[in-house]
């Protein structure tokens, strides 16, 4: 502002302020605070965020915290479970028995339960197109189910029977089109309207354990054969289009549901197998850490993450990306896993054993279930960066990375890790020792057998 008085001039500054910066809405609102930002007034900065890295790992071990619950109702072991792709809280499970549940999850109680099957159910499949589930089971059927009551009534008696020749061990079905695969002696493809299968593909294998359609891809089918083969169906062709043996036998296949091309194998050595299908030369991942044999497997609906169910009484969570798992889950009351799957919110995670129980578990171990209002999410989201910035660092990485896990599993491990020092002494001994040269194969080759 300028006053003038003659020749004189006088300049006034004003502050001026708002009162939307500093003042509380309501009296329940916190204080506000002004804060500067500038590096240069905040010169220890980095040791403070370490600190506070170091704080907030230390409290995410305190809180991890990852079992919610079991479901108890079926009087054999567990085989098989299925989500339905409509009702978040439904889950479905078969057992040894031939019993088919229907759960709801939120509730923890059973909605219906049906006498589905002679024998074991062996795998269910969901058709979007229909709101149908499908089952097959040692009694060589496939029955269609109507999966859309609320109180479950639709699945007391199935809509349709197919019965096919041989024993069937898994089903899956099409993204979109009225078709579904089967395995067993053979791969077999099905339309709804038929009871004769409309294709069969062959590759002299004595029978498949496990079948998916590529969630992407929709016309490719993966297999999991008993010569330890996965073999690449295409159902436009009328043959079968890539085949790779590998040393030991798989149980268990998914294909990543955002990655075309992707897909994982549950093996019998104790690992897991992530493939790309342009190139079977060589796995692109091989996810250690199990100490028996991998029984299923099933892919989180981001494609990041997957959870493995193993022999040795434990589930694991894996990084996609990364050989080793991130979080290992185990009570003393479960005994050998059986099926694992992931829920499609991403937030949970169920397991089947063959103690006849279902256990539902959070994805983040540490994760709070309840009401999380907003300041307290970006605080969790702040500690989240701190963690990863920090996560190099020995002290953080030490708790980061420290699991307790049961004695038969900690003692299986040191024996494997002997083994595998033994083995790679012995080989360096031998190329010391041996005049010819002796051609050096990654590990992530020594898997294969051969590729056709």
């Amino acid at each position: 502002m300028d006053i003038f008085s003659g020749e004189s001039k006088m300049k006034v500054k004003l502050l001026v302020r708002n009162p939307d910066d500093y003042l509380r809405e309501t009296k329940r609102d916190i204080h506000k605070l002004p804060r500067n930002y500038d590096p240069a007034l905040h010169p220890l900065e980095t040791p403070r965020e370490y600190t506070r890295a170091m704080n907030a790992v230390k409290l995410e071990r305190v809180f991890a915290l990852p079992f919610i619950g079991s479901l108890d109702g079926h009087r054999d072991g567990l085989t098989c479970l299925g989500k339905h792709p409509d009702h978040l809280s439904w889950l479905y499970s078969g057992a040894c028995d031939g019993e088919l549940k229907l759960w709801d999850v939120a509730k923890r109680k059973i909605v219906y339960t049906v006498q589905a099957h002679d024998g074991f159910i062996r795998a269910m499949a969901f058709s979007q197109e229909t709101s149908s589930l499908y089952t097959v089971g040692d009694d060589k059927l496939i029955k269609q189910w109507k999966a859309q009551e609320l109180d479950g009534s639709d699945l007391k008696a199935p809509i349709n029977t197919i019965v096919t020749r041989g024993m069937l061990t898994g089903i899956s079905h099409h993204r979109s089109k009225p078709v579904m695969a089967t395995c067993g002696e053979a791969c077999n493809l099905w339309e709804h309207s038929r009871a004769q299968p409309i294709k069969t593909f062959q590759w002299g294998v004595d029978s498949l354990q496990s079948i998916k359609f590529n969630q992407v891809e929709e016309n490719i089918i993966a297999a999991c054969g008993s010569d330890r083969s996965i073999i690449l169906y295409d159902m436009r062709e009328s043959v079968p289009v890539r085949k790779v043996v590998l040393k030991m036998r798989s149980n268990a296949l998914c294909w990543n549901p955002m990655e075309a091309f992707i897909f994982t194998v549950a093996n019998e050595d104790y690992n897991l197998y992530t493939f790309d299908m342009r190139n079977f030369a060589n796995p692109i991942n091989v996810h250690k850490d199990h100490v028996s044999a991998v029984i299923d497997i099933d892919y989180s609906p981001t494609g990041k993450e997957f959870v493995s169910a193993s022999y040795d009484k434990t589930i694991r969570l894996y990084n996609s990306r990364q050989a080793h798992s991130r979080d290992i889950y185990h009570t003393s009351r479960m005994q050998r896993l059986t099926c694992a799957a992931w829920s499609l919110d991403d937030r949970f995670v169920y397991s089947g054993s063959d103690e006849m129980n279902i256990r539902i578990w959070k994805a983040r171990a540490a994760e709070k279930l309840g009401v999380v209002k907003p300041r307290e999410k970006t605080a969790l989201r702040v500690n989240a960066k701190l963690v990863e910035k920090f996560a190099h660092h020995p002290a953080i990485k030490r708790i980061h990375r420290h699991r307790h896990v049961p004695s038969h599993v900690y003692n299986s491990r040191n024996e494997l890790r002997n083994s595998r020092i033994a083995a790679r002494r012995k080989e360096f001994n031998v190329r010391t020792h041996t005049k010819r040269q002796l051609p050096i194969i990654p590990e992530k080759a020594k898997v294969i057998v051969s590729e056709q």
